[in-house]
C-alpha cells in the first residue's frame, strides 16, 4: 500500500491499462481517470470503497491507498508514482 506522505502534489503517475500505451498523469488527472472508471464499476466495487457515497470520494481514496483496480478477467488498471527529471 502506498504511503500518501511520500507523495506530493507535483508527482506524476505512470498509468498502465489493458490494450493502451502507458500514460503519464498528474495526481489530479489520475483522480479524474479513476472517477471515469469507477463510474462504470459501481456494481463491483472493492470492499473499502463500498461505504463511500460519491465517486469523487472513492477515486481520491483509491488514488491515495492503492496502485491497482481489478476490472475483471484479463483487464487491469495500475498506477505508480514516478519522478520525472526536469
Amino acid at each position: 500500500m502506498p504511503d500518501s506522505l511520500m507523495y506530493g502534489d507535483d508527482d506524476m503517475y505512470v498509468v498502465l491499462e489493458t490494450n493502451q500505451p502507458e500514460k503519464f498523469l498528474t495526481a489530479a488527472e489520475l483522480v479524474v481517470k479513476l472517477e471515469s472508471v469507477l463510474s462504470t464499476q459501481q456494481d463491483d466495487l472493492p470492499p473499502d470503497l463500498q461505504g463511500m457515497s460519491t465517486i469523487p470520494e472513492q477515486a481520491k481514496h483509491l488514488a491515495s491507498t492503492a496502485c491497482e483496480l481489478d476490472l475483471g478477467p484479463g483487464e487491469f488498471l495500475q498506477w505508480y508514482v514516478v519522478r520525472l527529471e526536469k
